[in-house]
Order: C-alpha cells, then structure tokens, then sequence
C-alpha cells in the first residue's frame, strides 16, 4: 500500500500496519516521518529495537530474535536503517520472508533511501509493501518551500507575509534540514505573532546547500534567479565547475537529440522513452524545448566545449573564467540572454 506523508497520521489512528517502508533521500522528511510511526507505537506500549545495516549485518539472527514474544512488551517496533538500500542476497532473502509472513506482535520500520527501478522491482520489496504501507517522504520543491516554511511557523505562533516567506525560502533552499534549525532558531529568539523581513533577516543565516544537479534542473525550468544562485554558491564553496558542466552537457544532447528527433516527425513521448528521460524530468524537457530550437541547442553544445577548456586551464585565469562562462550560458539556456560568445572566452 502506497501513503503520501500527509496521510500517515490518519492512517496510524486506524491501525499500524506490520511493515513500514520509508524511503527518501531528505534525511528530515525520513526523520520526521518515522517519528511519527515511533511515537503513535510508543503511545500503544511498544517496545523499540533499532539496528543499522551495515555490510557485517547478520540479518538472520537479527530476524531469529523476533521469532517469539516480548517478556516485556506485547508490540515490538524492529527499526532497520538501511542506507545503502541493498541488503545483500541473505537480507533479501530475510525481508521477502518476513513480508510473506510478519512475526506476530511485532512492526517493521525499515529506513531506506530514495526507492530507484530497482529497489521496486526488488523481491523483498514487493513483499514488504504487500504487507504493509510504503511512504516515500519528498522534499518541497522550490515554489513550494515558501508555503512548508509559513506551515512551521505557524507551528511555533509565528506569522510572516509572502515577501519574508520567499526571502526566507531562497536562504535556506537546497538544505531541508538547516530550514527546519533556522525556524526553530526563530522560535526561541521572536515573540509569538506577525513578524517582519527585517527581524527574520537579523536572526537568519544564508544556509542555502546546492549540488552540481541543482543547476540543469532551475535551467531547464526557467528559473533564472535559482540559476545565479546556484552558481554563485558552487563557486563560493570552491566546487569545480567540471561536474555541473558534465551533467548540463549530457542534458544539452538529449535535448539535441529529441529536437532532431521531432523535426524528422517522430512523437516525443517515444522519443522521451528511446533517450531514456525520466518521467519525473520529461516536462522540464518539454518545457525546454518550447523555447530552444536544435539551432540553439547546437550552439549550446559548442559554448559546452569552450567553458570545459577553460575549466582544464586551456587558458587563463581559468577556475574564474570557468565559472563566468558557466553562468552565462546557464542563464542563456534557462531565457535569460543569448548564447553568443562571450568576449573572455
């Protein structure tokens, strides 16, 4: 059984299933959601057994102690922290058992990472989720964290117009986890009530966190002011501009290649398929094909080369240069500016 997050607290009023799969990569969404499971079961008398699966793990003992009854407890909550989410031949062997048949008087919370193809089609998977409920806690994007921020002020008495809720959402996007200190910081240092942009922004810290494939995604959704400031934190950190550039390169010949596809009158949503797009990413490149024709994307591919030359040294003041070019190129695929050559290059 699939839950969204949202539907875990009414659910848990109706009964706890015998298996709890959680699985994300946001380690406060994950946190937060098996809180939530450990403290309605604690509220039932359960007893609480936590274990972390590492590559020594013997999971068959660890099953072999839940084959009877508590002496101390009636429920046992058996929490499984799995982060590399492959718990070898043995394990799996173990969780498709134990999802065919649950031992009595017992719960299943098995932390897992974000469920790819594989995991899913895993044998053990399959049966833990017929067993029970798998939820997959996600992150907020960015035009939803303003609202997730409001959402936990008002947790804490606290309330804050669109403005500050946006200025507060480009601080601390990309870090879920820093988000959630910075409100709770709030919390101790405001009065409940309205509060202004001015006392948010004496109190907050810029926490925002990006990777290398932050970038292509506020590309090829247009979002130009996520672009600068994904680069200029990159660059701030000292991050290489090598991987960006390798990941937005890969992006700009898929998006060739579909452009190419579709002008020799073939159907996207195959060509989506035969590129192997995700599903998850086939409207940004929906979206990004509206406004970049094969032309530009040809262009693009070219400005790709110059910016790696220069970020190898093939020039110089090449780290700086590197990033400079990134930038404007990123801004001029996302349809902010043109992709002519710059003059640094």
């Amino acid at each position: 059984m699939k839950l969204r997050a949202n539907q875990l607290a009414q659910h848990l009023q109706s009964g706890a299933q015998p298996v709890y799969l959680l699985t994300s990569d946001e380690p406060l969404c994950l946190e937060e959601s098996a809180a939530r499971i450990r403290d309605h079961l604690r509220t039932q008398g359960a007893e609480r057994q936590a274990a972390q699966a590492d590559g020594h793990f013997n999971w068959r003992d660890w099953a072999g102690g839940f084959s009877g009854l508590s002496l101390f407890s009636s429920l046992t909550l058996a929490e499984v922290r799995l982060p590399t989410g492959k718990p070898g031949v043995e394990g799996g062997k173990v969780l498709e058992a134990w999802g065919k048949q649950p031992p009595p008087d017992t719960i299943l919370l098995l932390l897992l990472p974000r469920a790819d193809k594989a995991m899913q089609n895993s044998k053990w998977f399959a049966a833990l989720e017929s067993a029970g409920a798998w939820l997959a806690p996600n992150p907020p994007n960015p035009g939803e964290l303003p609202d997730w921020i409001g959402e936990r002020l008002s947790r804490h008495g606290l309330r804050a117009d669109r403005d500050t809720l946006e200025w507060l959402a480009e601080r601390v996007e990309g870090n879920l986890l820093a988000a959630h200190q910075e409100i709770e910081k709030l919390a101790l240092l405001l009065p409940a009530g309205a509060v202004s942009r001015e006392t948010v922004r004496a109190a907050v810290t810029d926490v925002s966190r990006f990777d290398a494939a932050d970038l292509p995604e506020a590309i090829w959704r247009g979002d130009s002011a996520r672009v600068t400031r994904v680069c200029e934190h990159l660059h701030d950190e000292g991050e290489s501009p090598l991987l960006a550039l390798w990941l937005l390169t890969q992006d700009v010949r898929t998006l060739l290649n579909l452009a190419d596809g579709i002008s020799r009158g073939n159907a996207l949503p195959q060509l989506m398929r035969t590129q192997r797009v995700w599903e998850a990413r086939q409207g940004l490149f929906e979206r990004a094909l509206r406004r970049l024709d094969a032309g530009r994307l040809r262009q693009a591919l070219r400005r790709c080369g110059e910016v790696d030359r220069l970020a190898k040294g093939v020039g110089t003041d090449a780290d700086m240069d590197a990033w400079r070019g990134l930038r404007q190129l990123s801004l001029g695929l996302s349809g902010r500016g043109g992709l002519s050559r710059p003059a640094w290059a």
